[in-house]
C-alpha cells in the first residue's frame, strides 16, 4: 500500500533502485574482507594447522599464537608485542609452524678451526659437548643422534657443523648460545685454535719514507 501510494503520488522508484543498488555493491565490497576472514577463521578452527601456544612465522612476524578468534589471530612476538594477524593471511600465505606435530627441532652450530687441527679429536669433542646438553636428543628413536659434518675447506679455516635435535624447539636460540659457550671453552682448553680471517696484501707502490713495520725512516 505504501509503494502504491508513493507511486500514485508521482514518486520515481528508478532513482531509488539505482541508489539502493549502488549502496548494496558498496556494502558488499566493504564486507568482502570481513567475510573472507570469517571463513578463514572457521577453516583454522576445524583444520587446526596452528594451535594456541604454537611457535609460527608469518611473513616478517614470528612468535607464539596466543588466541585464535573468528576474524583474526593474536601472535605474541619475542619482544612481547601483540600482533593481530587477519585469518585470511594465515590461510592464503605460507606459514611456518615449528610445533605442529611435535615440539622437537634441530640446531646447527657452525665451527671453523685452524688448518692442521686434528679433525678426529675435534669431532669427539663436539659430540661430547652435544651429549652433555640436557635438551639434546641422544637416543635417535624419532630423530637422528647428534652428528658433526665436515663442510669444506675455507679461506682461513676448516669448516664444520654440529647438528643436533633438541626436545623443545622454542629453546633453540638458548641452546645454540649454550653450545657456543661450551664449544669455545672446550676448544680453548684443548688448544684448538679458532682462526680469524686472513688476507694477503700486495702493495704496488708505497711511500719510501715508511718501512714495513709502519715507522717513518729517519
Amino acid at each position: 500500500a505504501a509503494l502504491i501510494g508513493l507511486s500514485m503520488a508521482g514518486f520515481n522508484f528508478t532513482n531509488l533502485a539505482i541508489v539502493v543498488g549502488a549502496l548494496s555493491v558498496g556494502i558488499g565490497f566493504g564486507l568482502q574482507n570481513i567475510v573472507n576472514n570469517f571463513i578463514s577463521g572457521i577453516i583454522l578452527l576445524f583444520e587446526r594447522p596452528i594451535r594456541t601456544g604454537d611457535w609460527i612465522v608469518v611473513g616478517t612476524t614470528e612468535g607464539y599464537v596466543r588466541k585464535i578468534s573468528i576474524r583474526s589471530t593474536q601472535i605474541e612476538t619475542f619482544d612481547r608485542a601483540d600482533v593481530i594477524v587477519p585469518n585470511s593471511e594465515l590461510i592464503s600465505n605460507q606459514v611456518t609452524n615449528w610445533m605442529l606435530h611435535d615440539p622437537m627441532g634441530r640446531v646447527i652450530v657452525p665451527i671453523g678451526v685452524a688448518y692442521g687441527t686434528d679433525v678426529e679429536r675435534l669431532r669427539e669433542l663436539l659430540l661430547q659437548i652435544a651429549g652433555e646438553h640436557p635438551l639434546v636428543i641422544q637416543d635417535g628413536v624419532k630423530v637422528s643422534p647428534p652428528k658433526v659434518l665436515f663442510r669444506g675447506f675455507g679461506d682461513s679455516s676448516l669448516d664444520f657443523e654440529l647438528r643436533a635435535f633438541i626436545r623443545e624447539v622454542d629453546q633453540r636460540l638458548n641452546t645454540l648460545s649454550e653450545l657456543n659457550f661450551a664449544i669455545e671453552r672446550r676448544l680453548r682448553d684443548a688448544g684448538i685454535q679458532i682462526p680469524f680471517p686472513q688476507r694477503d696484501l700486495h702493495l704496488r707502490s708505497a711511500d719510501p719514507s715508511i718501512d714495513f713495520v709502519g715507522r717513518h725512516k729517519d
